[in-house]
């Protein structure tokens, strides 16, 4: 009936890594009936760290079978059967990887001991697996080892089993009940609440404290692409077992979603936001001149020291800018780096250029086109309201540009009418712009994507 699992492997995420032991038992519902062990030949070294915790060394598994050999028989002992596993999403998603590797489809039903303890025996200091099996008085004769951590895992089940008297277990098998995909510290009254709707989600400790900052087009399909491992990240054991809560913020679209996320990063520097908060891939555009005297641009990405002359938050809207002052300026698309074809280029056919990429324009014509564009680049901005989807249905939101500077946003019901730059500031709490925030800013209005732009005199 039950297969109760557990493994070893390379590192802390499936998609990258690989098991180094397995251990199976099955149990009938009231006692253990059998048992598989096997270490098993990555294909690669064992990590020191890796060792120094389960002592599994490169050695060890260089002469076992690899997953590959005996996926067969592993299927074996898990086909038909409910997989039971501490933190059962960890071994599932290792396991389920393997399988693909090989060409064979498994989709069990799943249990978690870690979850199931929880509901059934509340109110535990520790639900980790060496201090719930040492509270339940369960003695583990092999730590961090898989043979010793399932059968562990076993005796916790045959309690559980005898403990359940309120159906929690067959609560957790009905296929929809997500409960095996969440982490294993995380109420599902809480996931059950998520909304499917825009905004801004917070990951909590057991303190309360957030540990991450991440944003949605729609919350609840994003926590269920992180559980089920669908991101490499989320895979990582560390961060599912640190989540404890959820909160969330609604914001009504991508864009608020976009700033608040960037705001509240640098309010509260979580600690899994470490990439975000040392680095955010911003593209810029840069002008030089050639071997022949014309003032060339490139979009690139923007590395340390570099000074570009504009900064957007992806290639696509840099991009949508430049071709927009390359029309303006008349200017060769083949020297504002959009086009890559030899000879001259297109626009050159059609007239709107007039043939620098040849020479048959001067560079002393083309680059006084030229240095206009780039001078354009830093003219006072534009005030301009950015109107989108508000959090409910009798709700709009707004974004604030002053003089090109992002000023704030806020949320105004849709019987009102924006028609003045001042009456719009009183619908927003004015912001401290950051360059992040600012280059958001910058890529929507060179592509609203379905905003609406209004623009004060």
């Amino acid at each position: 009936m039950y297969a109760v699992v557990d493994i070893e492997t390379t590192g802390g995420y499936a998609g990258n890594h690989r098991v180094t032991e397995i251990a199976i038992y099955h149990h009938d519902g009231l006692q253990i009936t059998d048992s598989f062990h096997t270490l098993i030949n990555p294909g690669r070294n064992v990590p020191q760290f890796i060792t120094g915790l389960t002592g599994i060394t490169t050695e060890m598994v260089r002469n076992a079978p690899s997953f590959e050999e005996i996926a067969k028989e592993i299927y074996s002992w898990l086909k038909d059967r409910i997989f039971v596993a501490h933190n059962a999403q960890f071994d599932y998603s290792f396991i389920k990887k393997e399988f693909e590797e090989v060409g064979i489809a498994w989709a069990p039903k799943k249990l978690c001991t870690v979850r199931l303890s929880r509901k059934i025996i509340p109110g535990l200091h520790s639900y980790s697996l060496g201090r719930l099996a040492e509270s339940l008085g369960i003695r583990i004769t092999d730590r961090h080892r898989a043979g010793g951590d399932a059968l562990a895992t076993a005796h916790i089940l045959d309690l559980l089993i005898r403990k359940d008297q309120n159906g929690v277990i067959d609560k957790a098998l009905k296929r929809n009940s997500g409960e095996a995909i969440l982490p294993p510290n995380l109420p599902k009254e809480e996931f059950d609440k998520l909304p499917e709707k825009a905004g801004v989600y917070y990951f909590h400790d057991a303190h309360g404290k957030v540990i991450y900052v991440g944003k949605a087009i729609n919350i609840r399909k994003r926590m269920i692409g992180h559980f089920t491992g669908e991101a490499r990240e989320w895979n990582r054991s560390n961060i599912r077992n640190e989540i404890h809560h959820i909160s969330f913020e609604l914001t009504g679209n991508e864009l608020i979603a976009l700033i608040l996320e960037s705001q509240e990063i640098r309010r509260l520097w979580p600690k899994y936001n470490l990439a975000q908060k040392l680095k955010t891939e911003e593209w810029g555009i840069y002008d030089y001149e050639d071997r022949n005297g014309y003032l060339r641009f490139v979009v690139n990405v923007v590395s340390k020291n570099a000074k570009p002359l504009i900064t957007f938050s992806s290639k696509g809207d840099a991009w949508n800018f430049l071709w927009e002052k390359v029309k303006e300026y008349e200017l060769c698309p083949k020297l504002s780096g959009l086009q890559l074809a030899k000879g001259l280029c297109f626009s050159h056919q059609s007239g709107s250029c007039k043939g620098g990429c040849e020479g048959v324009e001067t560079h002393k014509k083309y680059n006084k086109r030229t240095q206009k564009a780039i001078d354009s680049f830093f003219e006072k901005g534009e005030t301009v309201a950015i109107i989108g989807k508000g959090r409910k249905a009798e709700e709009k939101s707004l974004v604030l540009v002053e003089n090109g500077n992002y000023l704030g946003y806020g949320f105004f019901g849709d019987h009102v009418s924006i028609s003045d730059f001042e009456s719009a500031k009183g619908h927003i709490k004015v912001s401290r712009e950051n360059r992040v925030v600012q280059n958001l800013v910058n890529s929507y209005l060179s592509n609203p994507r379905g905003a609406e732009i209004i623009a004060f005199g």
